[in-house]
């Protein structure tokens, strides 16, 4: 039976404008991203992004002529998504559908040369819909084709808890679960941020099981724990250089579960 999500469509339902601002705020996880797709991405097609949000991808992605699909458990995610690519003229290249990640029964099979799924596999606390939403991937790419896949990492965001909610450390209930399990307990009330949080040697493993080829594990902050703003704040050569480097440890094993946000890399095989 799969878990009842409605209350994370509810949090980003009610929380949709915070989303508009997400990746200005984390900016290495986004242009380290943005090296990763634009490294594994074809020249052209069509790319399917589950878990689009209020667009942080979509919009650049159509901006670069592709036709994209975006996709999100939200309703208020998706109108905000719609206004802003029709307040940019991008309404022909994309379309929008409110679905679930582990159910994307209105998509084709092989329709897509490229998915996004940068969202619901952090907030799929069960394995076993963890696994639907790999395969519902996989069914949606044309062999040969690309999945992105995004995750939070176990111990990457502890940094993160300390900067923004220090007393959680005194919850130790509540930490042992997170650290032993990946989850809060599943006594706890619902509502807020739900989620799962992955060790580094789950990932290739989940999709692999479902048929991926890996290419790429990678943390996608690499070395800044949670000082987004040491990064933002640099421009020009000095900012365009720190990205190389960044992104060229950004496979070191021995940091990627450092990073908040981990990325994987995959191929249907064809």
């Amino acid at each position: 039976m799969k878990d009842d999500v409605s209350d994370i469509q509810a949090y980003y339902d009610g929380a949709a404008e915070r989303e508009l601002v997400r990746l200005e705020r984390h900016q290495l996880e986004r242009d380290i991203t943005w090296r990763y797709l634009e490294r594994y991405l074809p020249s052209g097609g069509t790319i399917l992004d589950v878990g689009a949000g209020a667009g942080g991808y979509t919009l650049e992605l159509a901006r670069c002529g592709y036709a994209v699909t975006a996709v999100d458990l939200s309703n208020r995610l998706i109108d905000l998504c719609r206004k802003r690519v029709v307040e940019e003229g991008l309404e022909k290249n994309v379309t929008f559908l409110v679905a679930d990640a582990r159910d994307l029964g209105g998509i084709g099979r092989d329709d897509f040369d490229a998915v996004l799924l940068m969202g619901p596999l952090y907030h799929l606390v069960v394995e076993d819909d963890r696994k639907m939403a790999a395969r519902e991937a996989f069914r949606c790419l044309k062999p040969g084709g690309t999945v992105f896949s995004s995750f939070i990492s176990r111990y990457g965001i502890l940094g993160d808890v300390m900067k923004t909610i220090p007393d959680w450390i005194e919850k130790q209930s509540e930490v042992r679960s997170v650290v032993e399990q990946g989850r809060d307990s599943a006594g706890m009330p619902r509502g807020g941020f739900r989620g799962y949080f992955v060790e580094v040697s789950e990932i290739a493993p989940l999709h692999e099981e479902v048929g991926f080829s890996t290419l790429v594990v990678a943390g996608v902050e690499p070395a800044i724990s949670a000082d987004d703003e040491s990064y933002n704040r640099l421009d020009g050569l000095r900012r365009r250089l720190w990205l190389d480097l960044l992104y060229e440890v950004s496979t070191e094993e021995s940091i990627i579960a450092a990073s908040r946000h981990l990325l994987y890399v995959g191929r249907k095989p064809g």
